[in-house]
């Protein structure tokens, strides 16, 4: 994403016919993509309207000076604004798609009935022989990894919002960083 934005902006810098008003134009418009997606991402909100609408500023920019960015200049740029494409929205998809809903109410339900079925066929098994302390301990251990699982579930649910060890650091993925 930030490889494809800085090269983009290293084509339109390294154009001579490009005035310095309009190099100056096209990386804000540059700025402008990589700041939206990064907010985009930090929030909840899957509506990528806007971005769509920043990302076209920048093929505009581009159609509309066929005399100041060569045609090969312009080829490249929109191999590489495809790229810029494809990146956004594989992070959207990430963003967006998380495990279903249906997923997580059933693990969340076999967290709360495991004690009630697995309790009474320990003891079935075990017979009362052997102390409770043994198999209530056992138990609890149980639920102790289950409760921890469906907590770390939680934590990679969503990986930019920059709660967990383990999150994407999307201030990494700034232009000016």
């Amino acid at each position: 994403f930030r490889s494809v934005l800085k090269t983009l902006q290293y084509f339109f810098m390294s154009s001579d016919k490009l005035t310095i008003e309009e190099k100056a134009e096209i990386e804000n418009i540059l700025f402008e993509v990589n700041t939206k997606s990064l907010k985009h991402l930090e929030n909840e909100f899957y509506d990528v309207h806007e971005l769509d609408q920043t990302l076209h500023k920048v093929i505009e920019f581009t159609i509309s000076r066929p005399e100041t960015i060569p045609r090969n200049l312009r080829d490249k740029i929109f191999r590489f604004m495809k790229d810029l494409h494809e990146s956004i929205e594989n992070a959207y998809a990430i963003h967006a798609h998380r495990t279903p809903i249906s997923l997580k109410a059933y693990c969340e339900l076999f967290i709360y009935a495991f004690p009630l079925i697995y309790v009474p066929t320990i003891i079935f098994s075990i017979h009362i022989s052997h102390s409770q302390f043994i198999i209530y301990g056992l138990v609890l251990l149980t639920q102790f990894i289950l409760i921890s699982l469906y907590n770390i579930q939680n934590q990679l649910e969503y990986p930019f919002d920059d709660v967990g060890l383990d999150d994407i650091k999307l201030g990494s993925f700034k232009m000016d960083r």
